[in-house]
């Protein structure tokens, strides 16, 4: 989980990943003063600095992705999925019902990740971004909680642990 102290190190990978991204205040608040918010980090085994990070919003029954960002010269190493999975798995551990998120339209890479995860195209948000009123596609995810998606998150969260020995992505009562 994500901790005061990884602020400095969030806010560098937000500014890395993204030409817009969040102040460093929207961090603070987001864990000093959003009761809904649940944020992750992804340390590099190695170095221990922070690879990636991902937060989401638990509202009502619903888990709210608010962003998954990787630096630029980690990506394609599967550190969104671990992100995604790690989120979910929050997610479940919460008892939320389903999982919500917008992307950008034309995130292709991102959209097919979130698919890899059972997320499904539902609907759009015009001009969703402020930096250049890019689309937003609204996906969402079957039940979280249902035998058929915790199959799916401990398949998918197998397959990463194969890959990174160590990592224990499965949530509690998930396998």
């Amino acid at each position: 989980m994500m901790q005061s102290a990884d602020m400095a190190d969030v806010v560098a990978v937000e500014r890395a990943a993204y030409a817009s991204g969040w102040p460093a205040t929207a961090f603070e608040s987001e864990l000093t003063r959003n009761s809904m918010a649940r944020y992750i980090v992804l340390r590099d085994g190695g170095t221990g600095r922070i690879a990636g990070f991902g937060g989401l919003w638990l509202m009502v029954d619903e888990a709210h992705v608010v962003t998954v960002a990787v630096l630029p010269e980690e990506r394609r190493k599967g550190y969104g999925s671990i992100l995604v999975a790690g989120l979910l798995a929050v997610a479940i551990e919460h008892e939320m019902a389903l999982a919500t998120l917008e992307v950008r339209v034309s995130n292709d890479a991102a959209r097919a990740l979130y698919r890899d995860f059972g997320f499904y195209e539902v609907g759009m948000r015009k001009r969703y971004y402020s930096d250049n009123h890019e689309d937003a596609v609204i996906m969402t995810t079957e039940d979280i909680q249902g035998d058929a998606y915790r199959k799916r998150l401990a398949r998918l969260a197998a397959q990463l642990a194969g890959r990174y020995p160590g990592i224990d992505l499965v949530p509690a009562g998930l396998t």
